[in-house]
């Protein structure tokens, strides 16, 4: 049960209840699908049922914004469909992603064949297709030019396995730099934000590569299990032999090592996560791309010098995630967020660790480009008698409990509108 796992956080606990109860009204809007063709809503189906995390704050995105990053989405979905499917031979694999850019422009063109989840998105691709062909030239042009490098990048990367740090970062911003920097053009384009937001590509680029890699840290054991390797091989071989070492308890002192130097160097990025978030100023806009960030960052706080990561899941708690969503609306909230987290990881750093000193740089400089006070940041648990907070906390749940029957049993008169 999501409660039971913010016990010992009692705002998380607050805020799932906020949250069940329509709290996230702020950063998730209901859309009038009434008023949509058959086949947008029909798109706006297949975002909800292949986003995890984005599908809420798309949705929220003001005027015809909200539609041209929804295609996009779906666009870059189907693609990494297409790169993430075993079952295609290399060569009908390569030459789609080449040209999965132009598969936009024909009406009927879809792939049956793939064995992935998502693979909804390529059956159906006309309908996807139709809607990137209703959108204004200046969003279809910088999806269509993001889809072409960043199929050509995938295919370059099919055949070839992570090495250097700098492969590292090429193959980042292939599949999540490139996002970044078309996000950034549709907000330009859409007049929401200024023109330098679009055209500052180095630190929209940046934006994506933090949460790629924040991924690929997370994700080393299921990647693993799988056969995929993503970790690059200049940093897991200073460690180990193979990167399945890892894995091993024997090898746990090494793993935390390459651990806590792949999350270094990801966290070189946030103060260009920073200064990106500081130009924006449409609040739906700004939601969009802070949500996300401040989510990757307590990931990788949990993520750091953890023996877990490499015997199963690590992942943050719903209530830790609802509560960065709530909170994560303002500058000065992010900014907050970023020092809370920065410091989490300031006192997991160990005496011992090979990157020490160059991980106590970065966070130096992430808390000065924060600009927060540490004696400013809130308690999360200040003020709060135990006895308070043993009644609070009894009371949610008692409350969730009732809350989750409620909307179970409503639910069941209603039925499923994604058809699960």
């Amino acid at each position: 049960m999501d409660i039971l796992k913010s016990l010992g956080h009692p705002e998380e606990i607050f805020n799932l209840f906020k949250f069940k109860m329509g709290g996230c009204s702020t950063v998730m809007r209901k859309l009038d699908y009434e008023s949509m063709s058959e086949s947008l809503r029909t798109c706006y189906l297949y975002l909800n049922q292949t986003s995890r995390s984005f599908a809420a704050v798309i949705q929220a995105l003001d005027g015809e914004l909200r539609h041209a990053v929804c295609i996009f989405y779906l666009v870059l979905r189907a693609l990494d469909t297409v790169e993430d499917d075993m079952t295609i031979p290399m060569d009908k694999k390569v030459p789609m992603l080449n040209d999965f850019h132009t598969f936009l422009y024909q009406d009927e063109w879809r792939f049956t064949e793939s064995q992935e989840k998502d693979r909804q998105v390529l059956a159906d691709f006309p309908t996807i297709s139709v809607e990137f062909r209703n959108l204004a030239k200046e969003y279809r042009d910088v999806i269509s030019d993001i889809c072409h490098r960043m199929g050509v990048g995938m295919a370059e990367f099919l055949e070839k396995k992570v090495g250097s740090m700098k492969e590292w970062d090429l193959y980042c911003h292939y599949v999540a730099g490139l996002v970044g920097i078309g996000l950034s053009q549709l907000f330009s384009a859409s007049q929401l934000e200024d023109p330098e937001v679009g055209r500052d590509t180095e630190m929209a680029n940046s934006m994506g590569l933090f949460l790629q890699k924040t991924n690929i840290i997370r994700d080393y054991l299921e990647d693993i299990q799988v056969g995929r390797a993503f970790w690059p091989q200049e940093a897991w071989s200073q460690f180990a032999g193979r990167l399945e070492d890892f894995a091993q308890p024997e090898k746990l002192d090494s793993a935390l090592s390459c651990l806590n130097f792949l999350v270094t160097d990801a966290l070189r990025h946030v103060p260009d996560v920073i200064a990106y978030l500081s130009r924006l100023q449409n609040q739906s806009i700004f939601n969009f791309c802070a949500i996300p960030q401040v989510m990757a960052i307590a990931t990788l706080s949990t993520c750091y010098n953890n023996p877990m990561l490499f015997q199963g899941v690590v992942k943050i708690r719903k209530g830790q995630a609802v509560t960065l969503m709530m909170e994560a609306t303002n500058m000065r909230a992010v900014q907050t967020i970023m020092a809370q987290y920065n410091q989490e990881i300031l006192q997991k750093v160990s005496h011992t660790d090979p990157t020490r000193d160059k991980t106590l740089r970065i966070l130096a400089l992430i808390r000065e480009k924060s600009a927060v006070s540490q004696s400013n940041l809130p308690s999360r648990t200040a003020h709060l008698s135990p006895m308070y907070l043993s009644a609070a906390m009894l009371l949610a749940a008692l409350s969730w409990q009732y809350l989750s029957t409620t909307t179970a049993a409503q639910a069941q008169g209603t039925g499923d509108m994604k058809g699960q």
